[in-house]
């Protein structure tokens, strides 16, 4: 069995573009039935805020892998200088179930997150059909929140005409996140001092935020992608008058107080109203939507996409040879 940890990872680098395909290739696999994943049940005990996840699925076509991600989401880590979520995966053969890889996990995991949303906007790119400069703004700086970033640079840098940052904790100009990324980029990237002047001045809002409770109360404006990564962060006056609304998987996304359980609840939303990514790969289902209608993309965080992910590592291990071979 080959083991990677974090070191290894970050040897073999994450290359967005290759992510990006991964993650796209898993989408029309999945969209063809050629996969299996059951619903993510949730680990709770003492504090409800904590949960430990279990998310197993097997994807088929030219990937033909299988495994389970185990992945603790800790809230209150972060005000003990502990990151917040903490995860390990497996990868079992798909013809005879023998393992043959573990990863740990936090930073593919995070990176699993980036690369489905630099997938979401690149197609929503594509039905824009125009070559405009676009705002792009992250609130929450954390692990996600910075991966976002750096994919965001690197794959759409050249669409960028300002970046715009808000955490609660005010990164740090300083922050490795924002040196690693070129002086071009680095300069059009503003740190601002709340969410509602991001939110005003932004045609892409990526939400990377822990946040107990939903702060964002006022609507989009017009045209404006919303990727609402960690899934709390609006209220019903936010997105309750939102028609385009994309989600990964319903029935993951419609429950664990999401914010598409809440417009769910309060009758706003039903599945037939939404649009599902393999509907906006497959299909070209952004393309329905007028030029000037927000669009709102909930993503749960597919299994399936995990195992792609890993699998995709794993390979580039092998080919550098990369990590430890366990006995």
């Amino acid at each position: 069995m080959l083991y990677l940890g974090d070191r290894h990872v970050r040897e073999i680098g994450l290359q967005w573009e290759e992510l990006v395909l991964c993650v796209e290739n898993a989408v029309r696999h999945m969209d063809k039935g050629e996969f299996a994943q059951p619903l993510k049940p949730y680990l709770r005990y003492g504090n409800p805020a904590n949960r430990i996840i279990a998310m197993p699925a097997f994807i088929g076509g030219d990937v033909q892998t299988a495994g389970i991600k185990w992945i603790a989401s800790f809230p209150g880590n972060i005000d003990a200088g502990i990151p917040r979520a903490h995860s390990v995966t497996l990868l079992n053969e798909a013809g005879t179930g023998i393992p043959y890889a573990m990863l740990n996990t936090p930073l593919p995991s995070a990176a699993r997150t980036a690369a489905v949303s630099g997938l979401m906007i690149r197609h929503y790119l594509n039905a824009q059909a125009t070559n405009r400069k676009l705002r792009l703004g992250i609130v929450g700086f954390g692990p996600v929140g910075q991966l976002h970033y750096d994919m965001c640079c690197k794959l759409f840098g050249d669409r960028l005409e300002h970046i715009l940052l808000f955490d609660i904790r005010s990164p740090d100009p300083a922050n490795p996140a924002l040196a690693g990324v070129g002086d071009e980029w680095r300069a059009r990237t503003r740190i601002v001092d709340s969410w509602e002047t991001l939110f005003g001045e932004s045609d892409i809002v990526i939400t990377c935020t822990v946040s107990k409770q939903r702060y964002i109360n006022v609507p989009p404006a017009p045209g404006t992608l919303l990727l609402d990564v960690s899934l709390r962060d609006y209220t019903l006056d936010a997105i309750g008058g939102v028609q385009a609304v994309i989600v990964d998987d319903w029935d993951e996304v419609c429950r664990e107080n999401t914010d598409i359980e809440l417009l769910s609840l309060a009758g706003r939303l039903a599945k037939k109203d939404t649009r599902s990514l393999a509907d906006v790969v497959c299909r070209g289902a952004l393309g329905s939507f007028a030029p000037d209608e927000p669009v709102l993309f909930c993503p749960m965080g597919m299994a399936t996409f995990d195992i792609a992910v890993a699998g995709h590592l794993v390979k580039r291990a092998a080919e550098l040879d990369i990590g430890i071979r366990l006995a």
